[in-house]
């Protein structure tokens, strides 16, 4: 199971290893929710993660979209921002 972590207004994701897997949502000015993250395949290569457009529109896509990429990628937990860091 994914864990989903919520970050308060201002706190930041916190600082990863280069050999961790991660993946961050983050709430832009526009009301979009943008992923980005890294994680390993299965043969151990190194994968980014960049959200498309189509999963930006709600928390709700990112989520999914975000959920279904980590599946197979070691990354244990999604930290979330739901308000743009101003």
């Amino acid at each position: 199971m994914i864990e989903h972590i919520y970050l308060q207004p201002g706190e930041q994701m916190p600082q990863m290893k280069d050999e961790d897997a991660w993946l961050i949502i983050e709430a832009s000015e526009d009301g979009q929710f943008l992923g980005t993250g890294y994680g390993f395949k299965a043969s151990g290569e190194g994968v980014f993660y960049a959200s498309l457009p189509a999963s930006d529109t709600t928390l709700e896509a990112a989520l999914a979209a975000a959920t279904e990429w980590v599946k197979d990628r070691g990354v244990s937990r999604i930290w979330v921002q739901t308000s743009p860091d101003l």
